[in-house]
């Protein structure tokens, strides 16, 4: 079996559609693919309706299920970092409620750096901003992709620089971020099972320490994403080794964004045997 476990769609940051991430996970040989936009669960039923209509009519021959996710914007001590919750009641009312705030927030910062980049002289606006979004959360790829289709920077990565939308950027505004340890605490109470996404990609900026990563396993999370484009052998094998220290699974997957990255979908894959522990582990909803 080949299992990608971090995938986005329009219903967040990705390029394409719900249905189309299936699509091209068939076409990248995959058999199981995880949907995880931003702090929401807008691509879940299209998901799940194009996977059943595909199976049902015969489309599909490698994909055969959608695991279905969320990935949480968190913060401990200043730090930003991602936890992946999967398996969760989407109907769980305190969780529901937390990725509504958090939704929201993303909106207002998103408008903020339009209105700063204009102010810094980028001919972006806010309209433009929404249209590339689609209806899925806004977030800084959107406002990204707006200062690339106005000329003013060559590339996504580009905007992601001190200039603009990076760390201490002169066009970024912050938003809310939820406490890693509720996080765990809220896809947990709603069945579910988390994953700490990237925890080394330093390219991103500061990461979290090893200590925190204990605690979040005190805590119940369940595993920790090592197998990813952003990290390295020597972050794989660090991972590796805390992992086995804390009883912690360990994932594999893309973080696949289609067209807004260059990463391939299924590029990295979870081990069969991790997947199913994972869905033991849960209770709110089963794998479509």
């Amino acid at each position: 079996m080949r299992i990608d476990l971090h995938a986005h769609t329009t219903a967040s940051d990705g390029t394409y559609e719900p249905a189309e991430l299936v699509a091209m996970a068939e076409a990248a040989g995959l058999n199981v693919v995880a949907i995880t936009d931003h702090d929401g669960t807008g691509g879940w039923s299209e998901a799940r309706r194009a996977l059943r209509y595909g199976v049902e009519a015969g489309v599909w021959s490698n994909i055969r299920t959608v695991v279905p996710g969320v990935e949480i914007s968190c913060k401990i001590n200043g730090v930003g970092l991602h936890m992946l919750g999967y398996l969760f009641d989407p109907d769980d009312a305190d969780l529901d409620a937390a990725l509504g705030e958090i939704r929201a927030s993303r909106t207002h910062r998103a408008e903020a750096m339009v209105a700063k980049a204009r102010d810094l002289g980028a001919p972006i606006t806010w309209e433009r901003v929404q249209e590339i979004a689609d209806g899925g959360v806004v977030g800084r790829p959107h406002v990204a992709t707006a200062l690339v289709e106005a000329g003013v920077v060559p590339s996504v990565d580009a905007a992601f620089t001190p200039d603009w939308l990076g760390e201490g950027g002169r066009a970024r505004a912050e938003k809310l971020d939820m406490d890693p340890f509720r996080a765990i605490e809220l896809i947990r109470g709603a069945g579910g099972v988390t994953v700490m996404a990237h925890p080394l990609a330093w390219r991103r900026g500061p990461v979290v320490g090893d200590e925190d990563i204990a605690a979040f396993a005190e805590a119940g999370m369940a595993g920790i994403e090592m197998n990813h484009p952003d990290h390295g052998p020597k972050e794989r094998d660090h991972i590796r080794n805390l992992a086995q220290r804390l009883g912690l699974l360990t994932t594999g997957s893309s973080d696949w964004h289609g067209s807004r990255k260059s990463t391939p979908l299924g590029v990295e894959t979870t081990d069969p045997a991790v997947y199913a522990e994972l869905v033991a582990r849960s209770s709110g909803v089963q794998p479509f």
